[in-house]
């Protein structure tokens, strides 16, 4: 029972553990010769992000690389406080909303990867993918080639998986530009795991200090997208130069935390997929962003990946095998069981930004509500817990 992963970022390295715990023999494959390329971009890991990685056994090392956000404070762009609230599950160290950067998680992720044994083969770029009902056969750009019972395509937005399994479909820009940078120069009032969103009038905002004193910021920027030449050519002065000007005229703390950026200051565009692409063939199957990438609006893009690791390998398991006459009722499950989930995420995330206040002509969404009601917090635990079967879909479904 021999699975293949393709990629070793958040979303491979996760399902890679989870299938591992669940008794395949598991092996990764990589694009990049090292850990995967990094913007340098930061997330927030939320709460049910969390317990899906302590289904694996993994929620402490990832905690200890980032700290706890407890708190939730929204401003409007006079300053004034709209709401202040507790943020996610915080009664448990392992369940706190994490921030961290990207590549931090990757990281922990990957080593614990390499601890469990499982291998991971760099350089190694998905070509082509070959299968049928007798198992699958993926072929990389060095001319090596490998097979196995099942292969999961965890390659990100621009997945080659992705691309075998539903060719036409490509990401769009979801309508804003995304700037992250990092300080320790702000001049703020200590703000212990508290993340302060600004619903500003030329862009939303966001930030929070780290326990060593160092201000994580982004701003999402409605607008034509960034070309590839405007990314290799500017240097962080001139994309500071950009954003000031949007966040000055706001009574917020917003244009002084990105005056005082120094280099640490990037670019990149928000991308997402529409809803209701194939998900899975004979013998692949697609997870995290290669299968329901969403604007970062709702701030879920790695807790989702990680919850679809855990479900998938828990299908897998329940399957009992990967022969021919099981696999296919196997996908089937963790596709039934996911994809309300995801596509809400991508529905939410798509309308938040599309009324962004500072965004004055809204992007069409093209993302419906999905045809089945996602599951509620009851729902979702059963899912993730590692102990219990996954429901069957009905006949009908």
């Amino acid at each position: 029972m021999r699975i293949m992963v393709i990629g070793a970022g958040i979303a491979g390295a996760a399902t890679a553990l989870a299938l591992r715990r669940a008794g395949f023999e598991v092996t990764v494959y990589e694009a990049h010769p090292d850990t995967g390329a990094d913007i340098g971009a930061f997330l927030t890991l939320a709460s049910n992000g969390m317990r899906a990685l302590a289904q694996l056994d993994a929620a402490e090392p990832v905690a200890a690389a980032g700290f706890a956000i407890t708190t939730l404070r929204v401003l409007d762009a006079t300053g004034t406080e709209l709401m202040t609230a507790p943020l996610g599950d915080h009664d448990h160290a392992l369940t706190r909303y994490r921030c961290l950067r990207r590549a931090e998680l990757a990281a922990a992720l990957v080593r614990e990867t390499r601890q469990r044994g499982i291998p991971i083969r760099h350089g190694a770029r998905l070509t082509t993918v070959t299968e049928d009902t007798a198992g699958v056969t993926a072929t990389f750009a060095d001319g090596t080639s490998a097979s196995a019972d099942l292969l999961v395509g965890a390659d990100g937005l621009h997945s080659a998986v992705r691309s075998h399994l539903d060719p036409a479909v490509r990401p769009g820009y979801a309508g804003q530009s995304v700037f992250y940078g990092y300080t320790t120069a702000a001049r703020l009032h200590p703000e212990p795991e508290r993340i302060t969103m600004i619903r500003g009038s030329g862009a939303a905002f966001g930030y929070l200090t780290s326990p060593a004193g160092e201000t994580f910021w982004f701003a999402r920027v409605p607008g034509p997208a960034v070309t590839a030449e405007e990314v290799a050519g500017t240097a962080p002065a001139g994309w500071r130069d950009r954003l000031l000007p949007l966040l000055t005229p706001d009574a917020t703390p917003a244009a002084d935390i990105v005056a005082a950026t120094g280099d640490q200051l990037m670019v990149t565009n928000a991308l997402h997929l529409t809803p209701a692409i194939r998900w899975h063939g004979h013998r692949c199957v697609v997870v995290g962003d290669a299968a329901h990438a969403a604007s970062p609006a709702t701030g879920q893009g790695a807790s989702m990946a990680l919850e679809d690791a855990v479900v998938l390998a828990k299908a897998l398991r329940d399957a009992g095998s990967l022969q021919a006459a099981s696999l296919p009722a196997a996908l089937r499950r963790y596709d039934w069981h996911r994809r309300p989930r995801v596509e809400h995420n991508m529905a939410v995330s798509a309308h938040l930004t599309a009324d962004d206040p500072a965004n004055p002509t809204p992007f069409p969404t093209e993302s419906a509500a999905p045809a089945r009601r996602p599951p509620d917090d009851e729902e979702l635990a059963r899912l993730l817990d590692w102990d219990t079967r996954l429901p069957e879909e009905p006949a009908d479904g």
